[in-house]
């Protein structure tokens, strides 16, 4: 079940724009023309962004996301005609081959649950050719990124076309490792509405994510940083044989 901040309509219309600097995209693009993928699956695609991204460079691909009020977002965009957009998750694929299958941000942290973790790892390799690659990042526990999730650090006002302006912030509800939950607050000024987003994501190790990986069939080819948060975050790279 997608977040609020994805599934509600009001707040996946305004998740863009509180979030424009995607530049943590980049380092996946250059990964998309390292391997010479000509077409790729985008899970948790969400609003789209780098689904866009990839068939502006002319590359087919299919994007997933639970969330519908994200998709719908997606599909308002201009050129969404060209990206394959299907609500869902990676456990029940309509049948597709792939060079390339990607969770970019938060994406393989918010699949918590183990069961549904492992389901996704399967589905992503059966999508795969053989020789294609499953790329996607998770935050190193060890930097306990949590302690800076409050209001004090997040808090700002942005002022959004036809919207107006949004007060948001997040705030920590509760460690217990490996699970951390947080809440994001947004209030509208426009008719005062407020409206709250819990998530949870899940802090795996380097280790554990790689015996996932090798469990499920792949070869671990690569373990790099993620230029965004130098010393944060771990990049998997696993190919399928």
């Amino acid at each position: 079940m997608a977040d609020d901040c994805f599934g509600h309509p009001r707040l996946a219309a305004i998740y863009d724009p509180l979030d424009p600097d995607r530049s943590d995209l980049d380092a996946y693009l250059r990964i998309a023309e390292e391997f010479e993928a000509h077409r790729v699956l985008d899970i948790g695609c969400g609003t789209g962004v780098f689904a866009l991204l990839l068939a502006d460079r002319g590359v087919d691909v299919v994007g997933i996301d639970p969330a519908q009020a994200s998709i719908d977002v997606a599909r308002a965009k201009p050129g969404s005609e060209r990206v394959r957009w299907i609500c869902g998750d990676a456990t029940a694929l309509p049948p597709v081959q792939v060079d390339l299958a990607t969770m970019t941000a938060n994406v393989a942290q918010a699949i918590v649950d183990p069961g549904a973790w492992q389901a996704t790892l399967r589905g992503a390799c059966e999508a795969l050719r053989p020789g294609g690659h499953l790329v996607f990042e998770t935050r190193d526990p060890a930097r306990r990124a949590w302690e800076e999730w409050t209001r004090e650090n997040s808090h700002r006002v942005t002022e959004i076309p036809g919207v107006g302006s949004v007060e948001s912030w997040v705030q920590l509800i509760e460690v217990s490792r490996p699970l951390v939950t947080f809440r994001w607050t947004f209030v509208f000024a426009a008719d005062g509405q407020v409206l709250t987003s819990d998530s949870t994501l899940r802090f795996r190790g380097r280790e554990e994510m790689e015996t996932d990986l090798v469990a499920h069939g792949y070869v671990v080819q690569d373990v790099r940083d993620a230029p965004d948060r130098p010393g944060d975050e771990f990049v998997f790279l696993a190919r399928r044989p």
